[in-house]
């Protein structure tokens, strides 16, 4: 059952990874890009948890953890650089 589920949610966050990417290219400004790009990460870490799920090991929640910080973080310069024009004062 575990593996039905884990397949559906996995085509459910494909499509939306490709719309993300339709996304991405097709913005009319650059804050609707790095917001995208955020869903995009956002999408990515939830890939990710489904492949531990489906797998049944513990390595992948690690690292969708280690890859919401770096995109946290990537987010927030992305912003700042849109904002100040310079990401350190």
């Amino acid at each position: 059952m575990i593996a039905i589920a884990s397949s559906i949610a996995g085509g459910a966050v494909g499509l939306a990874v490709l719309l993300n990417l339709y996304r991405m290219a097709a913005g009319p400004d650059a804050t609707d890009r790095v917001l995208a790009l955020d869903t995009l990460v956002i999408n990515a870490i939830a890939l990710i948890v489904l492949l531990g799920i489906a797998l049944g090991t513990t390595m992948y929640f690690e690292a969708a953890l280690l890859f919401a910080m770096v995109g946290f973080v990537s987010t927030v310069a992305f912003c700042k650089f849109l904002l100040r024009g310079n990401v350190i004062e």
